[in-house]
């Protein structure tokens, strides 16, 4: 065993907060790398003091152990704990009161059941005491460090600019929360870096004015005040959405080379993915896409919004309603005076503006899985440009590869809006649970005709069978993708399978669940929730003065 140090209990705290500290710093720095959710990793620690028996067990994994009831209970603290907090028993506490650091521990309010020992009272160690010593300076913190306060997109006489700017203020508190705060910060690094993508290709060098870079934080903020506190149509599933495009076209950019045989320069790599490797305007304005696509969302389908005469579907006639409306929203503000060096970084010539128009508003619509006519096109285009015996040999080779293009580009962010239902059980279950939370909350105001939890279970099966498994199918068709198409295809699988098993019981919880929050809530007397009828302006006359 180590030598005893009868300052133990300091030493050790001070060392937990350290790895707290490190944790932290850690999972934030990460975030930028892996996605937003990176962030909530976080530790729980447990301490405990006393006697410990120390060896070296036989076996293949043979390696230095401590045993006894010491580490038992030191095992408790840690289970018993809570994220990011460091938990220790009474006599850790004793011991650090002895040491004259009364200061640094606060007795938990409530006592905890240990095996064997029964109810015990034990402490938490206060994080944003003093500690010196530790080997991390600065305090611990949560993960997160919220971005200064942005100014919001001023108004003009313009209706859409005055849609936007009360769309922006009614959802405005949301937006300033930690969780989004960070959220936006995510979005900004990872667009920089494609709008450094675009600049290189232009000019040559990939530096961007920091005037840009503050205008694109601005944009993204103004972007998260659109989004409404919908328990599923919210930012934060905005950003999951965007994390999966990235991902996926992370994996087009670098496929499997083996699959590709003597493919292995830079033309063929443009050619293997239909000229989507080469092209960085295509890569940003997905994504940014994808961040826009559920802006403003009223938490309720198309099909209700139509069925209420809303004034959002008659402004749109009925099509893609929710769709067009946020493509809208994040386009005219997007046009705003306070953004003109950002569009110039975007595009700079009338080519550039048309192109990236036109990928942002067909992506965000290709969102827009339950229009029958949009549906038969996209299966039409698929049919000729995949099947074999479609009709691609045709045409010319630049409409074959635009259109396979097309196709790609539609199905990896089909893909990336459900991307929970093809990711990991728990992940699935967290996403499960938030729409069927929105629908019910739907349900009870009276904008909804059934009670989700008649149907959410069989529901469930066949929207996984019928949508999910096909589309990861697709995916994995269009030969783009590498190993996420095997992935994809993999978990959505698995979660069916677990579904069926589970699922009757996931739903009973479900139901207790909303029911708690939701039962009080009466549903409208014959009143739907107000909305702006303010007809928006003509997409094909905004920016001429830019071109």
């Amino acid at each position: 065993l180590p030598d005893p140090r009868p300052d133990h209990a300091v030493a050790m705290v001070r060392f937990a907060r350290d790895c707290q500290a490190k944790m932290a710093a850690l999972s934030h720095q990460l975030e930028i790398s892996l996605g937003p959710d990176t962030a909530d990793l976080a530790f729980r620690i447990g301490l405990h003091s006393g006697a410990v028996t120390g060896g070296v067990l036989r076996g293949q994994n043979s390696r230095f152990q401590l045993f006894g009831d010491t580490m038992n209970m030191a095992a408790r603290m840690e289970t018993t704990g809570a994220r990011n907090r460091i938990h220790i028993s009474g006599d850790t506490a004793e011991l650090l009161k002895a040491a004259g650091k009364d200061s640094w521990i606060e007795k938990r309010k409530e006592q905890i059941d240990v095996k064997g020992k029964g109810l015990q009272h034990t402490y938490w160690v206060k994080m944003g005491t003093d500690s010196t010593g530790s080997a991390c300076s600065g305090s611990v913190h949560d993960g997160s460090e919220a971005l200064p306060a942005l100014a919001l997109p001023n108004s003009n006489d313009k209706v859409n600019q005055q849609k936007t700017k009360s769309t922006v203020n009614q959802n405005n508190t949301l937006a300033n929360d930690t969780k989004t705060m960070r959220l936006v910060e995510w979005n900004v690094a990872v667009l920089t870096q494609r709008l450094q993508a675009i600049k290189l290709e232009r000019d040559g060098n990939d530096k961007i004015d920091s005037k840009v870079v503050e205008q694109l934080k601005q944009h993204v903020h103004g972007i998260a005040s659109m989004y409404r506190k919908n328990p599923f149509h919210n930012f934060e599933h905005a950003s999951h959405v965007t994390m999966s495009v990235v991902k996926l076209f992370s994996r087009i950019i670098a496929p499997d080379m083996d699959n590709l045989g003597d493919k292995t320069n830079e033309q063929d790599l443009h050619d293997h993915t239909y000229g989507i490797t080469s092209d960085p305007m295509t890569r940003f304005t997905v994504v940014l896409a994808a961040l826009v696509h559920d802006a403003d969302h009223p938490g309720v389908p198309n099909a209700q919004l139509v069925k209420e005469e809303d004034p959002m579907a008659v402004q749109y006639e009925n099509k893609s309603v929710a769709e067009q409306n946020s493509v809208d929203l994040a386009w005219t503000m997007l046009n705003e005076p306070e953004f003109k060096a950002l569009r110039r970084t975007i595009y700079q010539t009338e080519g550039e503006f048309r192109r990236f128009r036109e990928l942002l508003v067909n992506t965000v619509l290709a969102t827009d899985i339950m229009d029958k006519d949009l549906k038969q096109l996209r299966n039409a285009r698929w049919e000729k440009a995949f099947s074999e015996n479609g009709e691609g040999q045709a045409e010319s080779e630049r409409d074959m590869v635009n259109r396979k293009a097309t196709i790609v580009i539609e199905h990896l962010i089909q893909a990336s809006d459900v991307a929970h239902t093809m990711q990991h059980w728990h992940i699935y279950r967290k996403w499960n649970a938030r729409l069927f939370e929105e629908m019910y909350k739907a349900y009870m105001e009276g904008r909804a005709d059934k009670d989700p939890s008649e149907f959410w279970y069989k529901g469930e099966i066949g929207f996984l069978d019928f949508y999910v498994i096909p589309l990861a199918k697709k995916l994995k068709d269009c030969g783009v993708f590498g190993v996420s198409s095997d992935e994809y295809l993999q978990y959505a699988m698995n979660n069916r399978n677990e579904w069926e098993q589970k699922g009757e019981g996931v739903v009973a919880e479900l139901v207790r669940n909303v029911k708690t929050t939701y039962n009080k809530v009466q549903p409208p007397q014959g009143q739907l929730p107000e909305h702006d009828d303010a007809k928006l302006v003509d997409l094909k006359n905004a920016l001429k003065e830019d071109i």
